[in-house]
């Protein structure tokens, strides 16, 4: 019986120990919880900051485009297409003598 009371005492100093901890930990919480943002706030930029950070985005994109250009098309010679025709018409004489 001896052994529950002090079980029972342990307990209850504990939990006023523990008491009194967290009401510091409210206390502190309390003290510099308004100098912190709230995660849930909406923050806002000024148009003057909006207007800014389009122009950047702008002057990226023609970077961008600039660098890139258009690409050179490619270009065959008269003879080169009457070379490949040729060829062409040979490999078509031969199938066609075959069957």
């Amino acid at each position: 019986m001896t052994k529950m009371r002090d079980v029972v005492e342990l307990l209850k100093k504990e939990h006023t120990r523990l008491t009194k901890q967290i009401d510091g930990v409210t206390a502190a919480l309390a003290a510099f919880g308004n100098s912190y943002r709230n995660g849930n706030e909406k923050r806002t930029i000024s148009a003057a900051g909006r207007a800014r950070i389009a122009a950047a985005q702008k002057a990226r994109w023609a970077k961008q485009k600039a660098k890139a250009g258009t690409p050179k098309k490619r270009v065959m010679s008269a003879a080169a297409r009457k070379r490949i025709a040729a060829a062409q018409r040979a490999r078509w004489a031969k199938i066609k003598a075959k069957s």
